[in-house]
């Protein structure tokens, strides 16, 4: 059973290095966890939290291409384009032709979009709620800098940084 092995990794059982491999899986499954949870109760809207993630993404960047949501977003191109036309056939955003370049487009929230966005976020923070209402505030924040600062830690190097992460 996973939990016996996790608790003996964390443990210290399983040898040198057992307890980074069991922080590694307590991450995962704390994510897969979370994920399914959020999943589920946006599925009656037609979305899942990846979709969720686009349509909070465009009013924060606005009219925005597609290569720039995936940069914003970081999910990889084909996942993003199967993405974009789900959502465009659920009438939740649409592509339209940037008066710079006409041969692109950008992809905007339509009325419906706002309308389930709007949904979505109440749905997503009783969820929210319900995840992470076992932490005060103080532990919440304490957890997000955690968190932020073991992914900058282990982020792959940027063009331009001069040095090594």
């Amino acid at each position: 059973m996973l939990d016996d092995l996790l608790e003996r990794l964390l443990s210290g059982e399983g040898g040198p290095a057992a307890d980074q491999v069991g922080i590694g899986m307590l991450l995962a499954a704390a994510h897969n966890q979370s994920r399914e949870l959020l999943n589920q109760a946006l599925r009656p809207l037609g979305l899942n939290v990846r979709g969720f993630a686009v349509l909070l993404a465009l009013p924060i960047y606005g009219p925005v291409s597609q290569r720039d949501l995936i940069g914003h977003i970081g999910i990889d191109k084909s996942t993003m384009v199967r993405l974009i036309d789900e959502l465009e056939e659920a009438g939740l955003v649409s592509r339209e032709r940037t008066p710079q370049d006409r041969r692109a487009y950008s992809i905007v929230l339509t009325p419906g979009g706002e309308r389930t966005l709007t949904e979505a976020r109440r749905t997503a923070d009783q969820v929210g709620g319900h995840i992470f209402g076992c932490f005060t505030e103080p532990e919440r924040r304490h957890l997000v800098d955690l968190l932020r600062r073991l992914t900058e830690h282990t982020a792959p190097p940027r063009p331009g940084d001069p040095r090594p992460r």
